[in-house]
């Protein structure tokens, strides 16, 4: 490393695709630090293994070895799932059995270590380091700032999972534990709540929030950090292998660093096409409910199709002009139909219970938490495991956005907002939606709500409150839209990864990917449905982990070696 310097540069808005680093800088789109920062001394230049032509009136600007393998290595993979749905979907079985049955340990261990580690460096004189160099100024102000955390934490998840899973913890909860041969075979969190509605009520919304809250955001903070102090801090280009300089050196540009952005590409992809494959199916699923549309693998496939080309025209049109309006669209009507279900459900409840759920959540984390000696496997493998996966696949993605848009941030600041703003919104939203459930069953005796399938459940709630036809269009609305976006933000990412750093790349290899990422998601759903998209993220996330492992390291190694602000 060179010693500590002070570097100036112009401002620069860190998420434009037209910013440039200055001459003899980083590279496109990185700005230079500002102030003194530790930058890293290397003759990388970003781009300089990349292949570039303009044949067929295509432009092409790709690294050649990570775009190769990876396209070859998905597209082998989507017409295997194609050609041999039958004998696929028992194989998918059998992975994700395996996989969570003997190494969900692995996942909730590394959950802990990322939130473990990221409180660490808050509490420790590292959190003092600023983001972009020891003078450098945030490019946004608070709200703005705040608005984006909120909006990379709201996804197709939260409409799927809402109302579902407090509802199936809180049942599983309320039936108590049942065992067969000595082993527990009930989905109950924990030792469940046998009989006592208000405890399992309890347990049921601990355990939903265990999921969205601390731990999902401790993995993003943790590449999103990471990503931010060695692009805007170090000097080096926006991409995975950056990270693990201080562990690889100069090797970080060859073949190990290949693999580093292949293996996130992968962990990308299949975390998108999970969340693809769970909106297509509730969007079909509650067209179905409203209108009568066959709620059939036709429609899911149709949907994905159309939604893909809604994306690609998206890219077409450019950051400001498509995901922009799209994600703000999105905040607008996610935020009209929280307000909707707070005023005309059980308000007072919703409002006591935010911080009822935020206690019982607290009470029961350390339990919730525990990778070694648990009796509910059911809830810790196949409830766990798989979101930890999911989360940890996605974490290249959001991880990327977050740190884009935190430039000016102290460590502190951005670590506290990363895990404490979007663990509180989600906290609300499942207060609000599946509280809401849990008092239909309760109070009024409804039980379909509780009888319907996963992914019915968000329309049978919300077909027991006034205006549910228009509701439930804006909950469809809100799950495509949702899609679209994150298909072209997904795309961005993992274009800029095999554009080896580069955030500017021809838009053509954005669609490429953007249809990709469908196609993944179809092929899974015909290749195995749910257990399909829960087997990719778990088999992508596993490895994925051992990375974001080591990077715990090389971040805690570059912050040390920063200089520290007021």
């Amino acid at each position: 490393m060179r010693p500590t310097r002070s570097s100036t540069s112009t401002r620069r808005d860190p998420v434009s695709n037209d910013s440039k680093a200055p001459e003899g800088g980083p590279g496109e789109g990185i700005p230079a630090p500002e102030g003194p920062a530790n930058l890293i001394d290397t003759d990388y230049v970003i781009g300089q293994d990349n292949i570039t032509t303009n044949k067929f009136g295509l432009d092409v600007d790709l690294h050649g070895k990570v775009f190769t393998v990876s396209s070859l290595v998905i597209l082998v993979f989507v017409i295997l799932t194609l050609a041999l749905q039958a004998e696929i979907e028992p194989i998918f079985d059998a992975i994700f059995s395996f996989l969570t049955g003997n190494l969900s340990w692995v996942f909730l261990l590394g959950g802990n270590i990322f939130v473990l580690v990221s409180l660490g460096i808050v509490l420790s004189p590292l959190g003092k380091v600023r983001i972009g160099g020891a003078n450098a100024t945030p490019d946004f102000s608070y709200a703005g700032w705040f608005a984006m955390l909120f909006a990379a934490g709201m996804g197709i998840g939260l409409m799927f999972y809402g109302v579902s899973e407090p509802l199936t913890h809180f049942g599983t909860a309320l039936d108590g534990t049942t065992v067969e041969n000595g082993v527990r075979t009930d989905w109950a969190p924990l030792g469940a709540a046998a009989g006592d509605e208000i405890a399992a009520q309890k347990l049921g919304m601990a355990a939903t929030i265990y999921h969205w809250g601390l731990h999902p955001w401790g993995a993003y903070a943790i590449v999103g950090l990471a990503l931010a102090i060695f692009a805007f801090n170090k000097g080096l280009p926006l991409t995975m292998r950056s990270i693990f300089y201080p562990i690889l050196g100069e090797r970080v540009w060859g073949w190990p660093g290949h693999l580093i952005d292949i293996l996130a590409v992968f962990a990308t992809l299949f975390g998108l096409a999970t969340s693809l494959g769970l909106g297509a199916s509730q969007a079909a699923a509650g067209l179905s409910y409203l209108f009568d549309v066959p709620n059939s693998n036709i429609t899911m496939v149709l949907l994905i199709m159309g939604i893909t080309a809604v994306a690609m025209c998206s890219i077409l049109l450019g950051v400001d002009k498509g995901v922009q309006r799209l994600s703000q669209l999105n905040m607008v009507l996610a935020f009209l139909l929280l307000v909707f279900v707070i005023i005309v459900g059980p308000t007072l409840l919703i409002a006591t219970g935010f911080f009822e759920n935020l206690v019982a959540y607290a009470v029961n984390l350390p339990a919730l938490a525990m990778p070694f000696g648990r009796e509910d496997a059911n809830f810790s493998q196949g409830w766990t495991a798989f979101y930890w996966a999911w989360w940890i696949s996605w974490s290249p993605f959001v991880g990327m956005f977050i740190a884009r848009v935190s430039r000016g941030r102290s460590v502190r600041e951005f670590l506290t907002a990363v895990l404490l703003v979007p663990t509180l919104v989600s906290v609300l939203w499942m207060t609000a939606f599946g509280g809401t459930a849990i008092d239909q069953v309760i109070s009024d005796g409804f039980q379909g709500v509780q009888d319907a399938a996963l992914e019915i459940k968000l329309f049978a709630m919300l077909g027991q409150l006034p205006l549910s036809s228009i509701t439930s269009f804006v909950g469809i609305i809100l799950v495509i839209v949702f899609f679209v976006t994150s298909s072209d933000s997904g795309s961005l990412v993992i274009d800029s990864i095999t554009a080896g750093g580069k955030v500017d790349a021809p838009k053509p290899q954005r669609i490429f990917w953007a249809i990709i990422e469908g196609a993944i998601a179809i092929a899974l759903l015909l290749g195995g449905g749910l257990t399909a998209l829960q087997t990719a993220a778990v088999s992508t996330g596993l490895p994925f982990t051992i990375v974001l492992l080591l990077g715990c390291y090389a971040l805690v190694k570059a912050l040390r070696s920063e200089p520290k602000g007021n």
